[in-house]
């Protein structure tokens, strides 16, 4: 293979407490508690917009922070970003969850859930971070960690004004691929994705439905390339799995997905309908995570950790209550690398409880608060006093573990 050699001096143009790579939702709550914390940050965001999957993505929904039986189980920033994502925009919060736990919740009631307009979101999220002193630098790309042993120096960035460095003390990883952490030679795991690739779409009956019921949010409607479920149903036969790890599939998965929308749309009377937004990511759910110093594991739920750093729900099943170890989150002979959001360590199915909105949030602000822990304590993230990043999480009103209560009984019979 033909090679070419660099050799280069690249300017350091900034050095930062924290450095966030990746601005979804997890990276944006990294960033907040980092500077709530009283630490300089930046965050790094390869496009024009925060919110990642949640914005960019198009998947706008803030999938359920209940138990299923009326109990909120997710609080924290979680409970802060889905009030942001609907402060300017509609919302379709159940009525029964308007002001908060229900008194008198109905037998398989609607969960604590809301669709919401993910560009609003994204500017509102822009706001946000500005107005609270992240540093941030859109449109930028982080092509490298700079390694001394096990612990990163900083990043190597290629924008518009070049190749450029940042130094930082603390590095979390919130590109959602795990890219940071793989390049610096952290373990991590890799995983498949199905067939999937939805669009926004308006029609003359969507824009009919809107003018009727006075929301705007009826006129939006979708449209897929690769309608694959969560769980592969719909998943072409024979068709390998996505990785989403090198730039061959990435391309190989948008070019696919494309010209199946369009195959889809040629079928259409082109006076009827209109594409208003196409994903700007590939929404791949799960692509490369740490191997943490835990992973966590479907069989964990109802499990407490000694090292929790937050109480969630699955998104999907009713009553499973799970915890977020620390662990999760790091791989201890790292000294000075976190992550969160959709590359924190699970396996299986807990990977998909760990990965979707507000969960990730929820490690997010674990994340940043540990960071800036670990400066202020001058240890490695693996080091820090556990005890005093869970009561940080619990000012910020996270429930660090769930209430044996709201375990089924039958659950509690098995576990005893």
């Amino acid at each position: 293979m033909k090679t070419i050699e660099l050799n280069e001096k690249i300017e350091c143009r900034g050095s930062y407490d924290v450095i966030v790579a990746g601005g979804g939702v997890a990276g944006c709550a990294a960033a907040l508690s980092a500077v709530r914390s009283g630490k300089s940050a930046l965050i790094i965001e390869k496009s024009q917009i925060f919110g990642g999957l949640a914005t960019l993505g198009l998947i706008n929904f803030f999938v359920p922070m209940c138990n299923g039986r009326g109990k909120q189980i997710i609080y924290g920033m979680a409970e802060e970003f889905l009030r942001l994502s609907i402060k300017y925009g509609y919302d379709t919060i159940p009525e029964i969850w308007k002001n908060g736990d229900p008194s008198d919740y109905p037998e398989n009631g609607p969960r604590y859930i809301t669709r919401y307009s993910a560009d609003i979101f994204a500017l509102a999220l822009t706001e946000q971070l500005h107005t609270e002193g992240v540093d941030i630098m859109f449109d930028s790309v982080v092509s490298m960690p700079v390694m001394n042993g096990c612990h990163c120096d900083g990043l190597i960035i290629e924008n518009k004004s070049g190749r450029e460095y940042y130094e930082g003390k603390i590095i979390i990883d919130t590109t959602g691929d795990a890219d940071v952490l793989y390049r610096a030679g952290v373990p991590t795991v890799q995983r498949g994705n199905f067939y999937t690739y939805i669009a926004k779409l308006i029609t003359i009956d969507s824009c009919r439905k809107a003018a009727e019921s006075g929301n705007i949010r009826d006129a939006m409607a979708g449209i897929a390339g690769g309608g694959s479920s969560l769980y592969g149903k719909g998943h072409p036969q024979g068709m390998p799995l996505f990785t989403g790890t090198t730039s061959e599939d990435v391309n190989n998965y948008l070019i696919t997905n494309q010209l199946h929308m369009l195959s889809k749309l040629k079928q259409t009377d082109r006076f009827s309908r209109n594409v208003v937004t196409l994903p700007g990511m590939c929404q791949y759910r799960t692509t490369r995570r740490i191997d943490g110093d835990y992973v966590l594991r479907e069989a964990d739920v109802y499990r407490h950790f000694d090292d929790s750093v937050g109480a969630i729900n699955d998104f999907d099943r009713r009553d499973y209550l799970y915890e977020i170890p620390y662990g999760t989150l790091i791989c201890s002979k790292y000294d000075n690398l976190l992550t969160a959001g959709r590359s924190a360590a699970g396996e299986g199915y807990a990977w998909d409880v760990l990965r979707v909105i507000p969960p990730a949030i929820i490690s997010g602000q674990a994340a940043g608060l540990a960071a800036a822990q670990a400066i202020d304590e001058a240890c490695g993230v693996g080091a820090i006093d556990i005890r005093k990043l869970q009561a940080s999480l619990e000012a910020g009103n996270v429930d660090i573990h769930f209430d044996d209560a709201d375990i089924p009984e039958k659950d509690r019979r098995s576990a005893d």
